[in-house]
């Protein structure tokens, strides 16, 4: 399928737009064609960037999924260390400027230059991942209900834990990360209540590296270990490839996080350790935006993913965790009650 440009734009060539990108963060692209027409999706990924194993490399799974369905021309663009909101906005223009649409800033720091961007061209569909605060009629806030997921994982730790000892590593204390710590402890708390959680956030902002931090979150993992933790789970980015390395070389589990973490690759050899992972489907809800531009009816506002849409939940890929019927009984029966909101999960 060829796809019909909903934009006009105004002479930018393919090799202005890898100089303006250079000045601001890396940039790949795939296709062969260079016209404006055969242009789709282009994301800007977060901390951490691509190979993050977390949701980065979920937007990207959208993206390609999206290149490969519309046979389209996409950019995926890396960030840079001390960039400012100025730095971002100025990527995401020069992405719409180039035609790309939709546009997607992955992560709630792309909050104020996505706004700024998004009013720059309004005829252009911009997305952004893990942020509601920005409300204009062309852009689409891609959230998810974290603290669902994060609710069975509690569920999951719980019926697991053997020292009754469980640990919560976030990577930045924020709201967002706030979500999976109070669904976790909450399905903690309701499965066994003589279960103790030790929480930890690794930094107080995103600019210390609690997103991108493997040396942190291999640390805090094993402060907790000696604590007499056995089941971690970690919602922090990259830093959380390190508190899974910790929980595997000290024979404890560790839930991951966002993408089903026992099948990345980069994990593979650890990946006996994970008995499972909070997910969220960054990557379809990438996708059903890129689907809704080239439909022509751009997906806008608020879009919310949770257990009733399929949009989070827990993954299957450790047969560990996937055959242990009287578990998955007890997870099932929680996420009924969450759906039919018998439980009120607490995002905060």
């Amino acid at each position: 399928m060829r796809r019909i440009s909903r934009i006009t734009v105004a002479g930018a060539t393919t090799a202005s737009l890898a100089l303006v990108l250079a000045a601001c963060g890396g940039t790949s692209s795939s296709g062969s064609s260079e016209s404006k027409e055969d242009k789709g999706i282009a994301i800007a990924y977060d901390v951490g960037g691509k190979g993050d194993q977390s949701f980065n490399d979920a937007a990207y799974a959208g993206l390609k999924q999206a290149e490969k369905e519309f046979e389209y021309k996409t950019a995926d663009v890396e960030p840079t260390d001390g960039e400012t909101d100025a730095d971002k906005e100025q990527r995401l223009v020069s992405l719409a400027k180039q035609g790309y649409d939709p546009v997607v800033g992955v992560g709630y720091a792309y909050a104020t230059a996505l706004k700024g961007a998004a009013e720059k061209y309004p005829d252009t569909t911009f997305g952004i991942v893990d942020d509601s605060t920005v409300e204009l009629d062309n852009v689409a806030d891609l959230v998810f209900s974290e603290e669902e997921a994060s609710y069975l994982a509690g569920v999951a730790a719980a019926k697991t834990t053997k020292t009754d000892v469980v640990g919560f590593i976030g990577g930045v204390d924020i709201p967002l990360i706030h979500k999976f710590r109070a669904g976790f402890e909450q399905g903690v708390k309701d499965t066994n209540p003589d279960v103790k959680v030790i929480p930890q956030f690794l930094t107080q902002t995103a600019e210390e590296g609690g997103f991108s931090s493997p040396d942190k979150g291999k640390a805090a993992a094993e402060g907790q270990i000696e604590k007499k933790a056995d089941v971690i789970y970690t919602a922090a980015g990259l830093s959380g490839q390190g508190a899974i390395e910790a929980a595997a070389a000290n024979k404890v589990w560790a839930i991951g996080v966002d993408s089903d973490q026992y099948a990345q690759e980069a994990l593979a050899k650890y990946k006996d350790s994970i008995l499972t992972s909070a997910t969220k489907d960054v990557a379809k809800s990438v996708y059903k935006l890129a689907q809704s531009v080239e439909d022509k009816a751009p997906r806008t506002g608020i879009l919310r993913g949770d257990l009733t849409s399929g949009e989070v939940g827990l993954a299957q890929s450790n047969p560990v965790f996937a055959n242990n019927a009287k578990l998955q009984d007890v997870i099932e029966t929680a996420k009924k009650k969450i759906i039919s909101g018998d439980i009120k999960v607490q995002s905060s």
